[in-house]
């Protein structure tokens, strides 16, 4: 076994604001760190104890500074507005230039909300209903009538061939005609049944084509409002960076900028700190409030791709020193990156920042590496910028052998446990050789809201993963891969039900899933915000835990199994 845990030092970098110099061209970036989070979780609790912050969700953002005498700063700015004002005490003020625009902001948001209401009333008119309604109506009786006469159709063919058979001219020639005439009578019903709806739904199409042709009016009016409100603020606010220069939006926004650019937190704070001629040590913006589209109270996040992203590499132009960069031992300022001189002074926080926890190594040799994963950490980088938080890009800023590492498997952010990495390519591709074939035993504890209905057996439920709503997985036997687990109940004793669960195939969120829905055991995990109840969000956390992998050592061939005590 290896060393009991990883401890992560506090100049792990957990996202990079990043931009190009719009003059040079050089690239220029500015981190978060673990530092400048403690310090915003301290304002989230400060935001908690207050209850007109939790109305409106919204982003906030935390700048730490140094200023030219060596002093370390906390700016704190919010987004757009607090409670319907722009500038509050013990924040950072908007942007120069707002103030020039604020009557026609009002005037053009009042307008805005003006036209909102009546397409809200146009979308919902009753004509359009009752359109729908006798269309509808007409659809059925046409369909009627068409069933009559095939059936018609079919009688007439069937006594021709009797006629046919049976009769001898000029007979014959007499039934035939009054059969088509018959036939004729049908095509004449049906014409006059279309007619009858054409003209009853004629006058209900007038008055939809006249509030659709008003609709398109009106939303083309938004869109001109809102486009010259957007530019009368990109013509007002101007923006400083650390260069000393000062632009306007409008100069800066060479291929156009959405209205609310400059508005947001990371903005407000660079401009304010270059004003003041405060070096930018490390910044953070997290969303506090009700939850917004992707947007969770509590989280951070970075950059936002169409506001600020396209301006930061103007905002952080003049930045001297290059990034990473550590304090000089020398200078009187309070450093940023942690320990004893990394410590803001108590009278600036108020109280000591918090320091991550360690990664604890429950195994490692030449060619494997194995972690006990936390949960709420991810495995690996997401795809954006403010995902960049994971056990593997920890472990590549402190382990020798970083860059080489590579995560053989995944667990779900939620879940922790066994984590297994690999130190080689040799190693990663016959690790997951074995994960693709099936010779890895996986083994889960977990915690559910209520027993099973059998104290053991198999879970076989197909999962797929709808692409507009991801990561939720959904049973579907047309599209859904096949998953199967296996289960057993342990106790149910003292208001605990504890499973263990040996997952056979490896679809994500398959424990979750197959322990959640009604055809697999019908117990969520207690803790499980995504399939479970919704009190589930009260937890502290999913209670699911990987604790045991079994497979065959990629070098030696040996058996090896790998543990984590359950921490629940």
């Amino acid at each position: 076994m290896g060393n009991p845990s990883v401890e992560l030092p506090d100049n792990i970098v957990t996202y990079w604001y990043e931009g190009h110099c719009p003059r040079t061209g050089a690239g220029l970036r500015l981190p978060r760190t673990p530092q400048v989070e403690a310090i915003s979780r301290q304002l989230m609790a400060t935001l908690a104890a207050d209850p007109l912050h939790a109305k409106e969700g919204k982003m906030y953002g935390v700048l730490l500074a140094q200023t030219a005498q060596g002093e370390i700063r906390v700016l704190r700015a919010f987004s757009g507005l607090l409670n319907g004002e722009g500038t509050v005490p013990g924040w950072v003020p908007p942007i120069p230039g707002r103030a020039q625009v604020a009557l026609a902001e009002t005037r053009t948001l009042a307008a805005l909300e003006a036209i909102k209401a009546e397409l809200i009333t146009l979308q919902t008119l009753p004509v359009r209903g009752e359109l729908a309604d006798l269309q509808h109506t007409y659809n059925q009786r046409l369909a009627q009538l068409a069933d009559l006469h095939r059936h018609r159709k079919g009688d007439r063919q069937h006594q021709r061939q009797q006629l046919a058979a049976t009769l001898a001219e000029p007979a014959l020639t007499r039934a035939l005609q009054d059969l088509d005439r018959q036939s004729q009578q049908d095509g004449l019903e049906r014409r006059r049944l279309k007619r009858e709806r054409d003209e009853a739904i004629a006058p209900l199409q007038a008055q939809v084509a006249e509030a659709d042709q008003r609709l398109q009016a009106l939303k083309r009016q938004r869109q001109t409002l809102s486009r010259q409100l957007q530019q009368q603020m990109h013509d007002a606010y101007r923006l400083t960076n650390f260069a000393g220069q000062s632009f306007s939006l409008a100069t800066l926004a060479t291929t156009g900028l959405p209205t609310g650019t400059g508005d947001c937190a990371a903005p407000k704070l660079l401009h304010a700190a270059a004003v003041a001629g405060w070096r930018p040590l490390a910044l953070a913006e997290f969303w506090w409030g009700p939850a917004q589209g992707d947007k969770v109270s509590g989280q951070f996040y970075g950059a936002c791709r169409d506001r600020c992203q396209p301006i930061l590499g103007f905002l952080l132009s003049g930045l001297s020193d290059p990034w990473p960069h550590s304090p000089d031992p020398g200078a009187d300022a309070v450093g940023i990156w942690g320990g004893d001189r990394g410590s803001p002074p108590a009278a600036l926080l108020g109280e000591p920042l918090s320091r991550l926890e360690p990664l604890p190594l429950l195994y490692e040799d030449a060619d494997l590496l194995v972690v006990d994963k936390p949960p709420g950490l991810l495995s690996v980088p997401g795809r954006t910028g403010d995902h960049q938080d994971s056990v593997l890009s920890r472990l590549r800023c402190i382990h020798p052998l970083g860059d080489r590492l590579q995560a053989v498997h995944r667990l779900d952010q939620a879940t922790s446990g066994v984590l297994l990495l690999a130190k080689s390519q040799d190693s990663l591709r016959h690790l997951q050789r074995q994960f693709q074939t099936r010779q890895v035993q996986k083994r889960y504890l977990a915690r559910l809201t209520q027993a099973p209905a059998a104290p053991q057996g198999t879970i076989a439920l197909p999962l797929w993963a709808d692409p507009h709503q991801r990561p939720r997985q959904w049973v579907c036997g047309e599209r859904g891969k096949p998953s199967l687990t296996h289960y057993h109940v342990l106790s149910t004793g003292g208001g605990e039900v504890r499973v263990d669960f040996q997952p056979i195939t490896g679809r994500t969120h398959q424990l979750r899933v197959h322990a959640a829905h009604p055809d697999g055991l019908n117990a969520p995990i207690v803790g499980d915000r995504l399939y479970g109840p919704p009190e589930a969000g009260a937890e502290a956390r999913l209670y699911l835990h990987a604790t045991t992998l079994t497979l065959n050592h990629p070098r030696t061939g040996n058996p090896l199994t790998l543990s984590s005590p359950v921490p629940f």
